[in-house]
């Protein structure tokens, strides 16, 4: 199930306001001593994260299906995609609902029967914790992810059942700005940078790649020479996009990488405003990376 974009941030009753959390989704399976964990582009994870690992298969239940983030925090208890990828501090698993207890099916149940659930099974650890509801009424909790430094926070309403795909009854509201996008070429590099000066990115519109801008900065030195080393295996003579990108000397590659990217803001002509590059997202698909309104 996934989370529509809320326009500005609202409150309305029955509704729950959650953290949002900025790392990988994953459903949790446990059946018996096995677990797996699955992304969105269906790959099992469950190698990359032993210690989350033994503790679902600790879980009493003998088969358990949770849907979750894993997450790495920063000194200021703020998730970091960047941490996450890099390696960097433990991972955690934030479960924010349940899906399947031993042999009943819960995605027909409300919300709150869900979390009531989830509240009995999981006891939040130093590796498993319970999505954070940050306030009652959705506007204080703006306020607060805002003042923390969130992301965003995701919105749900308590009756909603668990339906596969985007839905309205799970709204995300963003503090900042942070999207996927396409990696559709680089340009080359100058002065002393290696491997190349900047992605050139997209997202797709009724199925065409529009160019969206470039970005250049938020590489180290290993970021760089590993970006440039998935892309070479990509390289085509063809734009890939529908509008020209207009960047003499480019070197194009075909849309399958998917970048999360960092931004203030859209400009007018629709390209993106003081870009940062954050990470690579391996967990999903470049054909779900639809701009916003479109």
């Amino acid at each position: 199930m996934l989370a529509s974009v809320a326009e500005e941030p609202f409150s309305r009753p029955n509704w729950v306001f959650e953290e949002k959390y900025d790392g990988v989704r994953l459903i949790a399976y446990k059946d018996g001593a096995n677990v797996s964990m699955i992304s969105r582009n269906a790959i099992d994870r469950a190698s990359h994260y032993p210690k989350i690992v033994a503790a679902i298969a600790k879980l009493k239940p003998k088969t358990l299906v949770l849907d979750g983030e894993v997450v790495v925090f920063d000194p200021k208890k703020v998730s970091r995609f960047q941490l996450l990828q890099q390696g960097k501090g433990d991972p955690q698993y934030v479960a924010f609902d349940c899906l399947y207890v031993n042999d009943e099916d819960l995605r027909k149940q409300p919300l709150s029967a869900r979390r009531r659930m989830l509240e009995r099974i999981v006891k939040p650890s130093k590796v498993i914790l319970l999505a954070a509801r940050l306030a009652d009424d959705g506007l204080k909790a703006f306020q607060i992810a805002s003042r923390r430094g969130l992301e965003g926070l995701i919105a749900k309403n308590l009756d909603s059942t668990y339906l596969k795909g985007r839905s309205s009854q799970w709204l995300k509201v963003k503090v900042h700005q942070e999207d996927e996008f396409i990696i559709g070429g680089y340009t080359e590099p100058s002065g002393a940078r290696r491997y190349f000066g900047a992605l050139l990115l997209g997202g797709l519109v009724k199925g065409k790649l529009l160019f969206v801008g470039k970005v250049g900065t938020g590489f180290d030195e290993k970021t760089l020479a590993s970006l440039h080393g998935q892309m070479q295996p990509l390289v085509q003579a063809k734009s890939p996009f529908v509008n020209d990108p207009q960047e003499r000397g480019a070197t194009f590659v075909a849309p399958k990488l998917v970048a999360q990217i960092s931004y203030t803001e859209w400009t007018d002509d629709g390209k993106l405003r003081h870009p940062v590059y954050v990470g690579l997202r391996d967990d999903k698909s470049a054909k779900e990376v639809v701009l916003a309104g479109t």
